[in-house]
């Protein structure tokens, strides 16, 4: 980053040792523009509450990531891409945008992206928050677009940004419980920066994701003890994202998988009335995963309108 005094950090790399260090921090680019004899660049890798972020400068006229470099490196993360100093046109996702000091872009590691310097043989200074993919969609309960851009002078873009500026140099990863929460915060002001202006829109990968889940309560819906927090952990995604999955669909975790049991129990009172077996009334609440049969009678009854034992009829 530019130092205090306004001048560059001078422990800089060569060209080749720029380019290696940065593939095996950041994914496999490749740059171009100056003869190697006069490129000047840095990799600085920095400790963010337990983030890996980059700090990346240097005077190249354009640095590229295409469709091959992200089949070979198989990266599947996204990243916060703070512009420090200089100015760099960014082509990304079919966004074309041009970044500015103070600027904030989200970059999605598993599409191509290539960055254009204005000016030439200007240094050019970013910094890149590694957020992963997974934890980052399930923390935020919609999957971000890769190319999206804020100007300088967002309330969140400051705060994120002043995260990253603090952290920088501490060489260590932190643990603690408060750097837990504040990992969280991160990920908020993630969603607070780049967050879809339908909120939660529906996709094929959330469609796909909850027919899993539905899948999932089918097949343990008759434990008793199975709730929502279960769902989420077999499902791996947070229960914050769970219970918006559900919401979007007019319903929550836990109608539905009472709704799941009711169906199933109207199932085989109806196969026990059609077999003239004696199972009892409390043997197939317990099998459906009801506790106790007053909880299944009731629910039953709020169901179908009738209680278990007149439903054959």
């Amino acid at each position: 980053m530019r130092q205090s005094d306004g001048t560059f950090d001078t422990s800089r790399l060569e060209y080749d040792a720029w380019r290696d260090l940065l593939r095996s921090k950041g994914g496999r680019y490749y740059s171009e523009g100056l003869k190697p004899s006069a490129f000047t660049g840095w990799v600085r890798p920095v400790s963010v509450r337990g983030f890996t972020a980059l700090d990346i400068g240097c005077n190249a006229q354009w640095v590229e990531r295409t469709y091959r470099d992200v089949r070979l490196d198989g990266a599947d993360h996204y990243f916060a891409l703070f512009q420090v100093d200089g100015q760099l046109a960014m082509t990304h996702n079919d966004k074309a945008v041009r970044l500015a000091m103070g600027d904030v872009a989200l970059v999605d590691a598993a599409l191509p992206v290539k960055y254009s310097a204005d000016s030439e043989d200007a240094p050019w200074n970013t910094v890149s928050l590694n957020l992963p993919r997974q934890t980052l969609i399930s923390h935020l309960g919609f999957e971000p677009e890769g190319g999206l851009y804020k100007r300088r002078g967002t309330p969140a873009g400051r705060l994120l940004f002043d995260l990253l500026r603090d952290s920088g140099g501490s060489g260590r990863l932190e643990s603690s419980l408060a750097d837990s929460y504040m990992q969280l915060a991160v990920y908020d002001l993630v969603g607070a920066l780049f967050a879809p202006s339908d909120a939660w829109p529906q996709s094929r990968h959330t469609d796909k994701l909850f027919a899993r889940i539905r899948d999932v309560i089918k097949n343990s819906f008759a434990d008793p003890d199975f709730g929502p927090y279960e769902v989420a952990t077999k499902a791996g995604i947070s229960l914050r994202y769970l219970q918006k999955l559900f919401t979007q669909r007019g319903m929550t975790c836990s109608e539905f998988i009472y709704s799941v049991r009711l169906d199933h129990a109207a199932q085989v009172l109806h196969r026990r009335a059609l077999s003239g077996t004696k199972q009892s009334l409390s043997e197939i609440g317990y099998a459906c995963g009801f506790s106790d049969y007053t909880h299944f009678a009731r629910k039953f009854r709020h169901r179908f309108g009738h209680p278990p034992g007149s439903h054959s009829e």
